[in-house]
Parts: structure tokens; sequence; C-alpha cells
């Protein structure tokens, strides 16, 4: 007799009207539910192994899965597919780390355009390094989808990115995406896309990315991510090599994500308003490691842990418009003078540098070899206060400017612990023009009140 999935499931149904049924056993049957009624691709015509190409079996398969509404389920094995374009309904299942696809080449992999709904989970998608035609941006590429399911998978060696949503919404959960020359995942024009507990790994220029054509409210939701070394091959000053990065997409939620060596930034929030930056572990970054910067208005940057960067947090670009944050409950340490270009400026190795409309409360900043704090650059200083701060082992505890135009900045209630050149030190751009603020001279700055800080 033909040993069948549907014979296999039989005999488990029967297993379990025997028995009495215990937990675990209870979810087994919930998961084996989502697959009754499904189309066997065994059944079917496809055949795991075998060296031929196997897209137009596939493609049949899952138009007929479409028409009927119905799950495709894909048995372990290797398949080797290409160009196959995804139809209106897409249930595709495998089994996890066992069933994989691989690209045989000749323009792209996986593609949907306009459908109504496409899963895919379980499943182990190779791009096997192979050429992506101009047209294809990645090796799973969908757009204008407004329910994307993409879990439980594995996703490796795309020349391009490995995964591109473009006017998408649904989810990316709980896969790992790794090997890819672009970026791991890019989503563009998101409809509130979330992207949440997958591992991405060993990308040539970026990992998770969430833009917009022009800035607009997005609401995508990038959390609980686990990012690791992410390259900047494309080179650039900071365009590439991001483990998170947000252009022009508003109200995006970033939280409880791990992200570690990272060529640039650990996340990089380019003219993205209304962001909130929570909770994340950012280890080991080339430059610095959490921006929000150009032509921003509202951002929330609490709670993060940065150990290892150029720089901790840049609040900037006021002379873009950009404005309006609060930075808060961060321990930032361990920052170092050298970065992945030469800098200007004030050069790298300063822990929080901000200009514009911003409250900076409850931080802890260790070991910043330059300052703990920047405080505005020229004239682009206003409403700024800087207060309830412990800094330490910080060669200047806060490096305000001084220079005219600067408004409204107050810096009180700090506590700064060995800052040998000074605890707060005026600036005319990146030159040091005042003694210690701390102990005088800050009167004569109309827009600046010096008041109520400990110097050990």
């Amino acid at each position: 007799m033909k040993t069948t999935r549907r014979y296999l499931l039989t005999g488990a149904a029967s297993a379990l009207i025997a028995s009495p049924v215990s937990s675990r056993a209870q979810f087994a049957d919930d998961r084996f539910a989502e697959l009754r009624g499904s189309l066997d691709a065994i059944d079917l015509g496809m055949r795991p192994g075998v060296s031929d190409d196997q897209s137009k079996r596939l493609d049949t398969i899952l138009k007929q899965a479409s028409a009927e509404r119905k799950p495709v389920y894909l048995p372990a094995g290797t398949y080797t597919v290409s160009n196959l374009n995804l139809p209106e309904y897409v249930n595709l299942t495998g089994v996890a780390g066992a069933t994989r696809l691989v690209y045989g080449g000749g323009g792209h992999l996986l593609a949907g355009e306009n459908a109504e709904r496409i899963q895919l989970s379980g499943l182990t998608i190779d791009g096997d390094n192979r050429w992506l035609a101009d047209y294809a941006d990645a090796i799973v590429q969908i757009g204008n989808t407004d329910d994307v399911v993409i879990s439980d998978c594995a996703i490796a060696g795309s020349r391009k990115n490995a995964v591109s949503l473009s006017g998408c919404g649904g989810s990316v959960t709980r896969s790992v995406i790794s090997g890819a020359a672009m970026t791991a995942i890019y989503s563009i024009e998101s409809k509130g896309l979330r992207i949440a507990d997958n591992e991405i790994l060993d990308c040539a220029n970026g990992g998770i990315l969430v833009h917009r054509w022009k800035e607009a409210y997005d609401g995508s939701m990038v959390t609980g991510n686990r990012i690791a070394r992410i390259a900047a091959q494309a080179g650039g000053t900071g365009q590439y090599g991001n483990g998170i990065n947000v252009f022009r997409a508003g109200n995006v939620l970033i939280a409880n994500n791990s992200i570690s060596d990272c060529a640039f930034s650990a996340i990089r929030s380019n003219s993205g308003s209304d962001v909130q930056i929570i909770g994340n572990q950012c280890y080991q970054s080339g430059e610095t490691a959490v921006y929000s910067e150009f032509s921003f208005q509202g951002a929330v940057v609490a709670n993060n842990l940065i150990d290892g960067a150029a720089n901790g947090v840049s609040i900037a670009n006021f002379n873009e418009g950009g404005r309006l944050a609060t930075v808060t409950g961060n321990v930032i340490r361990n920052l170092r003078t050298e970065g992945p270009y030469k800098p200007d400026g004030f050069g790298f190795g300063w822990g929080i540098g901000v200009e514009a409309d911003i409250a900076v409360t409850g931080n802890v900043i260790d070991n910043a070899p330059r300052a703990g704090m920047l405080v505005g650059w020229g004239p682009y200083l206003r409403g700024v206060a800087a207060t309830g701060n412990v800094i330490r082992n910080s060669a200047i505890g806060v490096a305000v400017s001084v220079v005219e135009g600067a408004a409204a900045t107050q810096i009180s209630s700090n506590i700064f612990q060995n800052t040998p050149r000074g605890a707060v030190i005026g600036f005319r751009w990146n030159e040091r023009t005042t003694a210690d603020l701390t102990q005088t001279g800050a009167e004569q700055y109309n827009h600046l009140t010096v008041a109520g800080n400990s110097v050990l």
C-alpha cells in the first residue's frame, strides 16, 4: 500500500480517539488541523530530491489550490524551482528545516502581485547565490498584497534582497534570514507590517529596512528580532550597514530587538516622524548606535542598552527640521573615537547628541572618550533640558553650544564623575571657548542655565 500523508494523519487521528488527549497531543492536533483539506504536492506529482526543475508542476498545483482556496502541503525534501508567479491565494506549508525550495536560476524565484493572501510557512527558500533578473528585487518578492504571512521559514543565499515587500500588510515572523547580498527584509510603502521574532544574520548591506517614497504614516512594528553581523559593502556614510533602517516612514515601533556588529548603526531613522525606539540591546555598532535624523518631528528613545559604538544616541539635523524628542533611561557605555570614515566636526566618541526641543533625562553614560553629551551644534540649539543624568569616566561631561542664535537650554541636577576636562564646557562649533560652566561663567550666556549639578 502506498503510504501517503493522508494515511498517516488518519492513523494519528485514530490514535487520538482511542486514548485521552494530552496537552501536547492537542497542540499537535491543532497544528495538523491547518493542513486538513490541503493538497498534497507529492500526490500531485512533485518529487523530492530529483535534479529536474519542478517549477511547472508546482505552478500548476498552486493555481489549482488558489482556485479551490486550499492550502498546499509540500513534504520534506529538496525541490528545484524557478520563475514561480504566485496566484491570488497561496497557503504553502512545508516541514520546517526539511522542505527546501532551491532556485534554479533564469530570472526570479518566488514573486506575487495584487494577491488576496500569500502565506509561506515551514519552508527553506534558498537563492543558491544565483543571478537574479533586473526586474527581481529579491528571492521572495511580493507587491500590493494586504495579507502576507511568512513564518517559520529559513531564507538564504540571495544575490539581492532576501525578502522584498512593496505595498504589503501582514507579518514576517519566527524566520531565519541570512546571507543576502543586499538586505534581509526590504519593506516599502508598508500597510502596517509586523516584523517580529526573526533572526537576521550576515547580510552585506542591511538588516530590516522600512521605507516610503514620501514621508507618511507607516505603522510598522519591528520587535523581538535578533540581528547580527550587518556589513556595508556598498560603502557610503550610513545609507548601508544598519541593523534596522527607517526612511520617511512614520509611527514605526522598534522595540526589544537584540542587534550586534553592524557596520554603521544598530537603529537608524531618517526622516521618520513619531518613531519609538524602546528597550533594544545594541552591541558593537561601527558608527552611531541609535540615530533619529533629518526632517523628523517626534521621537522616543528610551531604555536602550548601548555597549560599544563610535557614538551612542544622536537626535540631529535641526537645520533640516529635525526636532521634538525624549531621550530617557538609556545606558550607554564603552564608546570609541574610531569610526568607519574620517569624521568632521566634533568627531566620534560622545554618548548623546541633541539639538532641538528635547528632554534628556535619567540616562547613564560611562566611558565616552570625547564627551558624555553634545548639546547643540553652532546655532542649532533650542529647547533642550538635560536633567538627572549620570555621566562618568568621560573626558568632558557636557559640551554645549554657546554660539549666537542658540536658545533656551537647561543643564541641571546631573551627576558628573571623573570628567577630567570639565563637567560642562561651552563650545563654538568644535572649538572649546569656556572654562567649566558648573564653576563659573554660565551667567554670561542668556540661553543657558547651569544649576544644581554634582561634580565628583
